[in-house]
């Protein structure tokens, strides 16, 4: 897989590139790649960003601006990028990413990553250039390289080999082990602190009995999650 992000801050993801998981998936032949979009603006001095028409506060990144990323970085008209490889924009009214779109996205030979700033997009970014529009929470970012972030992590993390081990994630929170629901509670030692005790099953060295607490347990932290009674 190779993962492009267009950004106008693409050191921010050297922390992500040097993260274990993606140096895993590196070394397997899988590409993490940030692409500057002031590089190849046609606005002078660098500008990215108009005022919107119908007035009103902030700046709006400008779909020629994003146009002319795409076109230089794919060789390509822009328009027709997203019917070579999934081309995703990151704004708070998208797609809600969840773990299924993360296992979609995880299937992908390629994805591209278009990270919003100040207003975000001119929506013609939305209709014309990208394929999906995705978020990651109903709440506002200052700009979507956080989200690119998220969406990095979860779809790497579910590459072969990426995790070192191949178990590492079979009972991961919504998992398919877990019926879709969140992880169960984990403890390790020491066995007892302040008085709280580590729940006696996990000690019992019964595996039938800790897989049915476990899935119990999850299934309660998924109820939770759903506002309904744990019980």
């Amino acid at each position: 897989m190779r993962i492009d992000i267009f950004t106008l801050f693409p050191e921010w993801f050297d922390w992500l590139k040097a993260q274990r998981h993606v140096r895993n998936a590196a070394a397997l032949g899988h590409e993490l790649a940030t692409v500057d979009m002031r590089a190849t603006t046609p606005l002078a001095a660098g500008r990215v960003d108009d005022t919107p028409y119908g007035g009103g506060a902030g700046m709006v990144i400008r779909v020629d601006v994003v146009a002319a990323a795409l076109a230089g970085h794919y060789g390509s008209d822009p328009v027709e990028v997203r019917t070579q490889r999934r081309v995703i924009a990151l704004a708070a009214g998208g797609r809600r990413f969840d773990d299924a779109l993360a296992s979609e996205l995880a299937a992908e030979p390629a994805l591209t990553l278009l990270c919003g700033r100040y207003e975000g997009f001119d929506d013609r970014v939305h209709e014309h250039l990208a394929s999906d529009v995705v978020s990651i929470g109903p709440y506002v970012l200052s700009g979507g390289e956080p989200a690119a972030m998220v969406i990095c992590d979860a779809v790497v993390r579910k590459l072969a080999g990426a995790l070192g081990h191949a178990d590492s994630a079979l009972e991961e929170s919504f998992s398919p082990a877990l019926e879709g629901g969140p992880e169960y509670p984990h403890y390790t030692r020491p066995a007892e602190w302040r008085g709280h005790p580590v729940p006696e099953v996990l000690l019992s060295g019964d595996h039938a009995r800790i897989r049915g607490w476990r899935l119990e347990r999850s299934r309660a932290r998924g109820r939770s999650l759903e506002g309904r009674p744990p019980g």
